[in-house]
């Protein structure tokens, strides 16, 4: 039996009565960022918490409380690539949550909805930031599951 992979999530706060639906079934079908666990892989999330709002006042301490809960690795929500503007602290919160707790962070958590591919696809915001290096394995799910996470 494999080891339990315990996961902290952390979202946009523009979101913060978002309930976790897309993020909890994408983990559950190992879709999106979650592909890269294997699906015979146990997980728990042990961790659910806002950034705290611009500029992720948050980012100091949830992860904090998520180590002490066991988090082996944090996600960065996928709200915060999608959302317009995606969240211009990404790469801040991934290198202060990996240097200050020792945790490695992933950008993103369910696949990016159809409707948002189509619409960033035109902005070209990802392309000009540097985002789509971010955020590949949310990319690439058949369109058929991206119109699903509309």
């Amino acid at each position: 039996m494999s080891q339990v992979k315990r996961i902290g999530i952390i979202i946009c706060a523009r979101y913060r009565d978002c309930g976790g639906g897309k993020c909890f079934r994408a983990l559950r079908e190992r879709r999106g960022a979650f592909s890269a666990y294997p699906p015979d892989e146990p997980v728990e999330i042990v961790g659910y918490s806002t950034c705290g709002g611009c500029p992720g006042g948050n980012v100091e301490y949830v992860p904090a409380e998520m180590k002490k809960n066991g988090a082996e690795i944090i996600h960065l929500a996928t709200g915060m690539v999608v959302g317009y503007p995606p969240c211009p602290h990404l790469r801040k919160f991934k290198a202060y949550i990996e240097k200050a707790y020792e945790l490695p962070v992933v950008i993103g958590t369910h696949p990016i909805p159809q409707k948002y591919m189509k619409v960033h696809e035109t902005l070209g915001f990802w392309r000009e930031n540097g985002m789509e290096e971010l955020i590949q394995p949310l990319l690439y799910e058949p369109l058929i599951i991206k119109t699903a996470y509309d």
